[in-house]
């Protein structure tokens, strides 16, 4: 069997994400879909909107054949690192090929561009290096560094697109890690990754969704821009929860542990750096609401993205050291499946390159320890009374 593979967040699913899961067995030709997918926090440094159970469901009900999660150190990292580990996980599940949408389009410009900084890496980290020392943003001083080299000549992909970005992450990973797997993409429609949303148009981005939720939408009125499977995922969310995964729901908790913390304590979690700890510790003294709290933080050189990442770190109260341990996954944490998943896991199982785990109770290792503490603290957040909620629910079976 024929699998080509997606990494995905699905915060939540919505029209966008159908198109390109459709679009990727269309363009592979593979007889199903795997989706790696983020677990309770998410790559831009927020709880997710829904539990990963119901983002799973979301996705059988759409048609993804297996979902398997990227574990928290890697669904929580720049962009490098959350390619890295998602490419690493298809390839040991035996995908074909990945697929990824993209502003670009195309895959020739995305393999031109990889070749070039391949040729140029030195000079390309000089570049980075020099422009950091000027004191803008690692992602600034990436792309005009990469405008140094291109000269911004056709034929190559434009790397100031956040999903071009992502793309070009998954081919470096790729070839990083000496896959066999093809590379695609496909374009992406509708609306743009931040986007709110615009009346009469069926695809909206999901941030876009969440906003306009949080700002009093109900579930029934996003209804046009999600599958049917995701608005009763959502409804479902909402009656156990009472509510939906946003900083701002969780603030109290975080605020609770910076102040306990303080300065001293919170330079030793990841990606807390250059003396920040000390105006996250002032900012949460004074603020009682998270976007006031954020806004005193952000700066052109740590962006919001960068700052929510730190905060996910001291709320989940993962370390520097932690992070520096990790090289690699260590395992395939299976979330849900189709009959055709399932066989296609019947016949691959003992090919992997990496231990399929099904059972929470099976990761016994530092990485998947991490991971269930991180749903624990998830769940926290969301105010449910179920915390052992990572123990008791099984893979989800459709079909």
């Amino acid at each position: 069997m024929k699998a080509v593979g997606i990494i995905v967040e699905y915060n939540p699913f919505h029209n966008g994400h159908l198109h390109h899961a459709k679009q990727a067995r269309q363009e592979s030709g593979a007889d199903l879909v795997i989706a790696v997918m983020s677990g309770q926090f998410l790559q831009r440094g927020e709880p997710a909107f829904a539990d990963k159970w119901a983002r799973t469901q979301m996705a059988l009900d759409a048609g993804i054949d297996l979902v398997i999660e990227l574990p928290y150190v890697y669904a929580t990292a720049q962009a490098s690192d959350f390619a890295k580990g998602g490419i690493a996980l298809l390839d040991a599940i035996g995908c074909s090929s990945f697929c990824f949408g993209s502003e670009q389009g195309e895959i020739n410009p995305f393999l031109n561009s990889r070749h070039l900084l391949t040729e140029h890496w030195a000079e390309y980290q000089h570049l980075i290096h020099e422009a950091v020392q000027t004191g803008i943003s690692y992602p600034k001083a990436l792309n005009n560094a990469y405008l140094s080299l291109t000269g911004n000549r056709p034929g190559f992909a434009d790397l100031t697109q956040p999903n071009n970005i992502l793309g070009f992450h998954y081919l470096e990973a790729a070839q990083n890690l000496s896959s066999a797997m093809d590379p695609l993409t496909i374009q992406r429609i509708g609306a743009n990754f931040h986007d709110s949303i615009q009346a009469g148009m069926p695809i909206a981005s999901a941030t876009g969704i969440r906003e306009a939720f949080f700002k009093g939408d109900s579930i029934e009125q996003l209804s046009a821009y999600m599958p049917e499977g995701s608005i009763a995922s959502l409804k479902k969310t909402e009656k156990e929860y009472g509510k939906f995964g946003s900083w701002e729901k969780f603030y109290p908790l975080l605020r609770f542990t910076v102040l306990r913390e303080g300065p001293h304590r919170l330079k030793q979690y990841a990606e807390v750096t250059e003396g920040i700890e000390n105006l996250i510790y002032q900012s949460a003294k004074t603020e009682d609401s998270f976007e006031s709290f954020i806004s005193l933080i952000k700066s052109k050189r740590f962006t919001r993205t960068r700052i929510q990442r730190m905060l996910t770190h001291i709320y989940t109260g993962f370390t520097w050291q932690q992070l520096r341990s990790f090289e690699g996954p260590e395992y395939i944490r299976l979330l849900g499946m189709s009959r055709t998943g399932r066989n296609y896991l019947n016949h691959k199982k003992k090919n992997t390159t990496l231990p399929l785990v099904s059972r929470a109770a099976d990761l016994n290792n530092s990485m998947g320890k991490l991971d269930i503490h991180a749903t624990v603290m998830y769940l926290q957040g969301m105010g449910s009374t179920n915390l052992k909620k990572e123990f008791t629910t099984p893979p989800i079976y459709w079909g």
